[in-house]
């Protein structure tokens, strides 16, 4: 299969534009695949009440079947066609943070396909805020199911150079609208428990959702591999966002972490093997490794979130073999970070 690309500017959708997305509306509703950005990642869109399409998706991406998809509207009325009924809370979550990169868990209605939830009983459902995504919604008839648009387990793609290498020759379209705005996906709260529970976190942080709702509880999952809890979504069991070579984490005081990682990686390159180091800009310079990367300020936990997943994917481009990463806070956007790098690592963490 030959795929095409097309290049967008998402703060100037002209004729030309606007032509090559209602092209990629008209691939989505014949059962076709289209990569496009979101705010969060890009993603990889089909008809999200197309059972074939949703069967596409997981065997583009090599994705667990019983893994979720999140289904994109563009009008909150949508809510009403693939939800069994729509609760108070998400019309509050939806008017405070909608659209934005909050993944709301609600009752499904029979027209969504058991293929596009993971055979669950409830569907995962957000509203993106970027504009190409907004009208290739609206193009393709109203509800793309989406994840995101990479190998499965591969760091998510916010450039769509990593849509190409990864997807290319496997879906009909891809539309590069440019480097997105966040770098992690979205929060997902589930709002069918009696208290409303966030099962990945994100740009949307729990005291965000509390000043909306009240009480919000967090799945003991998120940060803990120790926990003995089974995780309430399928999909949170697998191991995601992992770079090819082997990452992890190191936690504990400053002068610690930097004289273990440097032995570490001092030993790693006796032995001929790439190392890389994820810093911040008060550190990057203490670490010996063939790449160093910096994240930005600790103090700016919106640019490490931003910056996580170009890390991971450039460490690939280099052939790093061994990455070590310096531990972030885990309360507001530092449990989104904490979060998504544990999954890379599989949770491999020295604490000293």
């Amino acid at each position: 299969m030959e795929t095409e690309l097309v290049v967008i500017d998402e703060n100037n959708i002209n004729a030309e534009a606007e032509n090559a997305i209602k092209r990629a509306g008209e691939v989505i509703r014949r059962g076709g695949l289209v990569a496009f950005p979101t705010e969060t990642v890009y993603g990889l869109g089909g008809d999200a009440l197309n059972p074939e399409s949703s069967k596409k998706i997981y065997a583009a991406k090599g994705r667990p079947s019983d893994n979720p998809l999140i289904v994109h509207i563009a009008d909150i009325k949508d809510l009403e066609l693939i939800t069994d009924g729509v609760s108070e809370a998400a019309l509050k979550l939806a008017k405070a943070y909608w659209p934005g990169p909050l993944t709301m868990i609600m009752n499904k209605s029979d027209k969504v396909p058991l293929e596009t939830t993971g055979g669950l009983g409830t569907v995962a459902i957000r509203m993106p805020n970027n504009k190409i995504a907004l009208e290739l919604i609206k193009a393709s008839g109203g509800y793309i199911a989406a994840p995101s648009a990479n190998t499965s387990g591969r760091p998510s793609p916010t450039v769509a150079r990593y849509c190409v290498e990864d997807l290319g020759g496997k879906i009909e379209m891809i539309i590069d609208g440019g480097q997105v705005g966040i770098g992690l996906e979205s929060t997902i709260v589930d709002l069918t428990s009696e208290v409303p529970m966030i099962l990945r976190p994100g740009y949307i942080t729990a005291d965000m959702i509390e000043k909306v709702l009240g009480e919000v509880t967090i799945d003991k999952t998120i940060i803990d591999s120790s926990s003995n809890l089974k995780p309430k979504a399928p999909g949170m069991k697998y191991k995601h966002y992992a770079p090819k070579g082997n990452l992890t984490i190191v936690s504990g005081p400053q002068d610690k972490v930097v004289e273990y990682i440097n032995g570490e990686t001092k030993k790693a390159m006796e032995e001929g093997k790439r190392t890389g180091v994820i810093g911040t800009d008060s550190t990057t310079s203490l670490y010996k490794a063939d790449t160093v990367k910096s994240l930005g300020n600790r103090e700016d936990e919106k640019t490490i979130a931003h910056e996580l997943f170009k890390a991971l994917r450039e460490f690939d481009d280099e052939g790093i073999d061994v990455m070590f990463s310096e531990s972030f806070d885990d309360s507001g956007i530092g449990q989104a970070i904490m979060n998504r790098l544990l999954k890379a690592a599989g949770h491999n963490v020295i604490s000293l």
